[in-house]
């Protein structure tokens, strides 16, 4: 006789930690390749280089692709430290990038940065939360 069992869900501490960091992998690993496939409409739409959306765009990819890996981990807290300060770094940027006028951007563009930075400090706190779970 054989017996099937199903696989029990994961009820451990750092299954929201995991799950905000691979969601934030996916989103913008996908939003970079839609950045570098649309760079020249992009371009003309922010008002930065078709090279600066490019680099921009695999940046994106790159840093899903590092995030998602890092979630993967067995032990998750540390890279989850370091995954919030990323998104820490990038609020503070893409503010700083707005207000300092530090490049060329439209209306459009400042509010792309905007919306980026509100992006990655929605996700910093959600990750922030996933963390204080391990603790």
């Amino acid at each position: 006789m054989n017996t099937l069992t199903a696989a029990r869900p994961s009820t451990t501490s750092d299954a929201l930690l995991r799950f905000a960091m691979r969601l934030d992998a996916t989103l913008t690993g996908l939003g970079g390749l839609g950045i570098a496939a649309f760079a020249n409409p992009l371009a003309t739409l922010t008002g930065l280089a078709p090279t600066q959306e490019y680099v921009l765009g695999a940046a994106f990819v790159l840093y899903g692709v590092v995030v998602f890996r890092l979630a993967g981990l067995p032990s998750v807290r540390r890279a989850g430290g370091w995954v919030i300060f990323a998104n820490i770094v990038c609020t503070v940027a893409a503010a700083v990038v707005v207000i300092d006028e530090l490049a060329p951007l439209t209306t459009a563009g400042v509010a792309v940065t905007l919306a980026c930075g509100v992006y990655t400090a929605t996700f910093a706190v959600l990750q922030y939360l996933g963390v204080r779970r391990l603790a």
